[in-house]
This record gives structure tokens, C-alpha cells and sequence, in this order.
């Protein structure tokens, strides 16, 4: 039979090969000519390693201790294997450096990538406490609609992404973490802040608003919510400026309820109650499909339900 055969029939190297454990085990009881010293050393009890040691011994059909009232020595195949073993430790350790080394260097950034409501409102807080947490990870944010969010992830631009539309996009995976509702306000001096009875969606539908840009989660929620919009009043690329806009008095916009707690408090702007829609959705963290946040990015993630 072929080499291929024999290796098949002996099983994987896994079955063959004595574990690292065991192998550090032996080059303890090689250095201090003492199961029981050995066994302190490796933290386990003297039972429990010359358990170990006639399990090795088994694997290899070879006899590697000789115990004694006087101590512990290697048999001249132990020796042997000692020395095959003494290799195989230090390609382990070197493999445990370069994977830590790995780690570090991915702990050392974050990346996220979030849709504007989020970003702005929701996302300092969240960051301020990872900051606490890992003071040596430099983040970096990248804010823009939802859709961007998804395209800086599936480019691997982005470790983590937060977007808040109806639906996930194409080839992430996404858990929820909060929940936001939108709101139509307008400012004080708007015939709609005099209305006494709440405005009909099919009226809202007709308006022309401030809007932000197609592809953003706000637009992409109302959208669904009334079946499609007019032409917009001002089409504008973040949340700031269509509140600016709707405070100047340009017109009514729809805008997240994070948003506008002050502006609605000192009465620059006033909620204008509507009827016949729910304006609710699901704000996520969203990451690419089969890759789990790891690291910081898995420390944030967690951070956002707490």
C-alpha cells in the first residue's frame, strides 16, 4: 500500500499525535526528573499525569518513563521524543504569537459604518462607553443612508454597521437593537401646527417634504408606510440639515423622534399627529452574512443593549 494508503489507515495526524498538553507534560518531567513536580507545573494532579504520560505511551507504543521510589527519567525512546516533542512545543508557541499578534492588530481599529439618525443621535454615547472599555482602539466612523452603510460593509470598508430601513440589506446578517418612531413636525408658524384634528396619511402622501435622499432608512420607512410620496419640497443628505430646514419654516418634514427631543421642547418645531399610518421601525446592527462580530466590534455590539 501507498503512502496515501498508510496514512489513511493510521487516521489523521489529530489520532497519531500525542496533544500539546501531553507533550509539555513530558518536557516538564524531562526537566525536573519528577512526575509529581511536572505535574504541579503543568497545574494537574499526579494522578491525573501519569494518566496522561501511560496514555502517551499507548498512542506511541513506545514506553517513555521509567518511575522510581528516586524519581522520574526518560527511557532512551523518551529522550527521543522529548526531542521531537521540544519542536513541536516551540512551532506551537510561535503559532500562538503570530495568532496574537493577529488579535492585537485587529483590537487596535474599529471600523463602523452607520446610517445618519443612528450616527448622530445614538452612536457617541455608545462609543464613549467602548472608549472606556478599550482606551487604545482608534475608531472610526463613516456615516451616510443605509445603503451606503451596506456597501462600505460588503467591501470590507466597515467591521460593524448600524442602518434603521424596513429591511436588511442583501448579504448582511442583523440583529435588532432598538426601536425608533418617526414623526412629521413643521415650525410653529405652519398651517398644519394650527389644525385641530390629526392629519389624514393620504394628505401626507400628497405634500411635498423635506426629504432625505432616496436609499436613507427615514425615507425608505415612510415610502412603504404610505404607498409613495410626492415630489419632494428639498431632498437633503442628512438628518441635521432637513431639521434646519423644517426650523427655518421651508416646509413639514418626517424625521426620527431621537431627533428632535430639543427642537420640540423649545417649541422650534411641533409634532403634527397623523392618522391611519404607524410610523415605527427597527433600528440594527448589521455585519456581513456568516461573520460574527469579533473584538471591538463584538464589544460595541454588546454595548448597544445595555
Amino acid at each position: 500500500m501507498g503512502e496515501t494508503g498508510d496514512r489513511a489507515a493510521g487516521g489523521t495526524l489529530a489520532h497519531r499525535v500525542p496533544d500539546l498538553g501531553a507533550l509539555e507534560l513530558l518536557l516538564a518531567v524531562a526537566r525536573l526528573g519528577s512526575l509529581g513536580a511536572a505535574a504541579r507545573e503543568v497545574g494537574i494532579t499526579q494522578p491525573a499525569a501519569s494518566s496522561r504520560i501511560r496514555s502517551m505511551e499507548r498512542q506511541l507504543g513506545v514506553a517513555l518513563v521509567d518511575r522510581s521510589p528516586r524519581g522520574s527519567r526518560l527511557t532512551d525512546a523518551g529522550a527521543l521524543v522529548t526531542d521531537w516533542a521540544r519542536r513541536v512545543v516551540e512551532a506551537a508557541a510561535a503559532f500562538d504569537a503570530g495568532a496574537q499578534a493577529l488579535r492585537d492588530r485587529r483590537d487596535s481599529r474599529l471600523r463602523v459604518a452607520a446610517s445618519m439618525t443612528i450616527a448622530e443621535y445614538l452612536l457617541p454615547g455608545w462609543l464613549l462607553a467602548l472608549r472606556a472599555q478599550r482606551p487604545a482602539t482608534a475608531v472610526s466612523l463613516l456615516a451616510g443612508n443605509s445603503a451606503a452603510v451596506a456597501e462600505r460593509l460588503l467591501a470590507d470598508e466597515a467591521d460593524l454597521g448600524f442602518v434603521e430601513g424596513l429591511t436588511v440589506p442583501q448579504g448582511l446578517d442583523s440583529t435588532v437593537i432598538a426601536h425608533d418612531r418617526l414623526i412629521v413636525v413643521t415650525a410653529p408658524a405652519h398651517p398644519w401646527a394650527r389644525r385641530r384634528r390629526p392629519l389624514a396619511a393620504e394628505e401626507l402622501a400628497a405634500t411635498p417634504l423635506i426629504l432625505r435622499e432616496r436609499g436613507s432608512g427615514t425615507r425608505q420607512v415612510l415610502d412603504a408606510a404610505l404607498g409613495g410620496l410626492a415630489r419632494p419640497l428639498i431632498e437633503l443628505s442628512s438628518t441635521t440639515a432637513v431639521k434646519a430646514s423644517a426650523v427655518s419654516g421651508a416646509g413639514p418634514a418626517v424625521l426620527s423622534e431621537l431627533a428632535v427631543g430639543e427642537e420640540l421642547a423649545t417649541r422650534r418645531l411641533v409634532s403634527i399627529p397623523v392618522e391611519g399610518i404607524a410610523l415605527r421601525r427597527d433600528l440594527r446592527a448589521v455585519w456581513p452574512t456568516g461573520h460574527r462580530p469579533t473584538g471591538p466590534a463584538r464589544e460595541l455590539l454588546s454595548l448597544t443593549r445595555t
